[in-house]
């Protein structure tokens, strides 16, 4: 044997990440133009951190290495420069599509579009999932993995717990909070058995129907609105083969994931769709061991028939042992991640991205710049509480006040100014005086002199007037750039027209004498 030849065979790519980054408009107006400078959602900080930077940085730590990155065209430059930086080692492939804030693209069908390329399974993500680092990603990739092997899962789904949000914190003008979502699972064998969707709802809220064939082979079922999805879904590649079969789906989460977990109990919908996701190839198999194996769990099978027949002649019996169908699950895996072993959030609101930076301030490690240029900035007579953070290259004059707030890079807060409960993006301007209170300021917002704003979110680009008293509200630029009224103007060119036919008429007076 040579043992100085070694030969290699080519890695199999085992997922390809999906991130999804939209426009953001939840989160408006920080996501508004400023001018004709786009502010990308996945650009937004948290904790002087770009909100994207958590989901890729959870992905790199899960040993997955390529990603493909959908983003809006008008976003692409300022984001493939930002994920092209060097500041990770994944390979990213950045990849646009056209689309305007007003019309609103569905995750089914970008990956419609984008199927080409993927040639495996595949996980999607969001860009604004801010996972704790009790949750890893590799514990959904390998609930999936055992699951695909094991029973023939399709896919796996991660939703986390939320918390009831401060009533005193909310502001009803920043947006409503995205009402809870009833969901149904089966805790033994962490399967997802329906989702509640937006029809659901509106056909009766009262009340959630149940089929006879879920109830059957889910007998110890759970029902609960107090998780929210994840957004974060890892699927096996047929599931795009059947994404081309049913076109009108448009909403990932809303459309296509409650329909997905249908097949695995109702028959006809297995038989039809079956071959689709679970196609018959050459590739080896562990079925052969695993039906043989002593720690495998046999899928429950329940009496065979009709049980209950459905209004849309869809048969909902359980499993049917002489049906013609593989052996194959087709179930969805859920994971449960809950608020006892870390906050997990999605930063989707302008309430959720002020609440995260809040949580992140508990758990910052420093609070004033480390490098000695930036230190300097700061003015040692100015008090910040240790429980706040200040970004790079930000300038802190004397006898100001900083308490809970996280300060972005390249700002300026003037004498005796008082920041309280806020963020501030980068490159804002807080004159002297002024008193900021659970504000969120874009970037390069600049507040006057003496300016009190409270509870209130500014587009990029804002300008707050010396002495000016702002109170919950979302302040746009069009707010103090509007033209000048018309009736103004029609009003300035009658008088205009009144004194030339005054003119006329002296003419004529002296004509006539």
């Amino acid at each position: 044997m040579d043992l100085g030849v070694a030969t290699s065979e080519p890695l199999t790519r085992e997922f390809l990440a999906v991130v999804i980054v939209g426009f953001g408009n939840e989160l408006v107006p920080l996501t508004s133009n400023d001018g004709v400078e786009p502010c990308p959602k996945a650009l937004v900080p948290v904790a002087n951190r770009p909100m994207i930077d958590y989901v890729l940085s959870w992905i790199e730590q899960s040993g997955v290495k390529d990603v493909l990155l959908i983003c809006p065209s008008i976003h692409r430059p300022m984001i493939s420069h930002h994920v092209h930086s060097g500041l990770s080692t994944l390979h990213i492939d950045v990849q646009t599509y056209d689309e305007s804030p007003e019309s609103n693209t569905g995750t089914c069908t970008l990956l419609r579009h984008f199927a080409n390329r993927i040639s495996e399974d595949f996980i999607v993500l969001p860009c604004d999932f801010i996972p704790p680092p009790s949750l890893s990603l590799s514990t959904i990739l390998n609930k999936y993995r055992t699951e695909n092997v094991s029973d023939g899962s399709i896919a796996t789904t991660c939703w986390f717990a939320t918390q009831q949000p401060d009533k005193n914190l909310l502001v009803e003008d920043w947006g409503s909070i995205p009402p809870p979502v009833p969901m149904v699972w089966d805790d033994s064998t962490g399967t997802l058995l329906q989702i509640e969707t937006a029809e659901d709802l509106d056909h009766n809220s009262d009340e959630m129907e149940l089929r006879m064939s879920l109830l059957s082979q889910y007998p110890r079922t759970k029902l609960s609105n107090k998780y929210q999805d994840s957004h974060v879904y890892v699927c096996r590649r047929s599931i795009l083969d059947l994404l081309q079969e049913k076109k009108h789906f448009d909403s990932f989460r809303e459309e296509f994931i409650p329909w997905l977990c249908k097949i695995q109990y109702q028959r006809r919908k297995r038989e039809k769709y079956g071959p689709i996701l679970n196609p018959i190839t050459n590739v080896l198999t562990q079925d052969v061991s695993l039906k043989h194996s002593t720690l495998r769990t046999n899928p429950k099978v329940t009496t065979k028939g009709v049980l209950h027949q459905s209004s849309d002649a869809d048969a909902s019996s359980p499993f049917d042992p002489e049906s013609t169908t593989d052996s194959s699950s087709l179930r969805v895996g859920i994971v449960l991640h809950s608020t006892k072993t870390g906050y997990a959030t999605r930063v989707n609101n302008i309430h959720s991205l002020l609440d995260m930076n809040r949580r992140m301030l508990a758990e910052a490690t420093y609070t004033l710049p480390t490098d000695p240029q930036s230190r300097s900035l700061i003015d040692p007579k100015a008090q910040i509480s240790s429980d706040s953070i200040i970004g790079a290259f930000t300038q802190v004059s004397e006898r100001t006040t900083i308490k809970k707030s996280v300060v972005g890079k390249h700002c300026t807060i003037g004498k005796l100014a008082r920041v309280t409960g806020c963020v501030l993006l980068d490159h804002c301007v807080i004159e002297d005086g002024a008193k900021v209170d659970g504000c969120i300021l874009g970037k390069n917002t600049k507040v006057g002199a003496k300016a009190e704003l409270t509870r209130c979110v500014t587009q990029a680009g804002y300008e707050v007037g010396p002495a000016e008293s702002l109170k919950n509200e979302k302040l746009d630029i069009s707010d103090w750039t509007a033209a000048p009224d018309e009736s103004d103007e029609d009003s300035g060119e009658e008088d205009e027209d009144s004194e030339e036919d005054e003119d006329d008429s002296d003419e004529d007076d002296d004509e006539i004498e």
